[in-house]
């Protein structure tokens, strides 16, 4: 799937949030939600689909990274030409440096995300979509917890073998109205 493509598909679904701590949504204390794989053809093309469960832990992955505390473990995630469109900064990243920059001071907060909400959407057997709603909660230095609820688009394409993020955009949930 060529960048463009998959940052216009990106794009026009969900954003994705690494917002400051904000108090919890009423939309977000709902347990997890989840939907079944949407599958489009084109395996013979690009191979086997992806499961869900391939998915699922590439969230789990990222997570993993951003609970480690270390830029460089996170910016390891993204391809080299991604697009990280951040909330709480009003620069797109398009390369590690500035990849690597955003989740020093994001890092600092000491997160933890949850996904509330997820919509699955495989491309075909090489590239994916996933969009929803999750929850970061942060630990202060004292002990003290905040939350932020936030929307979230990562899209993934597997190069060389290995899935990568090549388009991740973040937006904290709006309040309802």
């Amino acid at each position: 799937m060529k960048k463009t493509s998959v940052i216009v598909a990106g794009a026009a679904l969900s954003a994705l949030a690494f917002g400051a701590p904000v108090a919890v949504g009423a939309a977000a204390a709902s347990a997890p939600q989840h939907v079944e794989v949407a599958q489009h053809a084109q395996v013979a093309k690009h191979g086997a689909q992806p499961t869900r469960a391939t998915i699922d832990a590439l969230f789990g992955q990222w997570n993993a990274a951003v609970e480690s505390g270390d830029p460089e473990e996170v910016a390891d995630l993204y391809a080299s030409d991604a697009v990280l469109l951040p909330t709480l900064s009003p620069e797109v990243r398009t390369t590690r440096a500035g990849i690597v920059d955003y989740f020093e001071h994001f890092l600092a907060k000491n997160p933890s995300g949850e996904r509330l909400q997820s919509y699955v959407t495989v491309l075909d057997g090489r590239s994916a979509i996933d969009t929803g709603v999750y929850r970061f909660t942060f630990t202060d230095e004292d002990g003290t917890t905040t939350f932020a609820d936030a929307r979230y688009t990562f899209v993934y394409e597997k190069q060389h073998g290995q899935w990568l993020i090549v388009n991740h955009h973040s937006s904290l949930l709006p309040d309802a109205s």
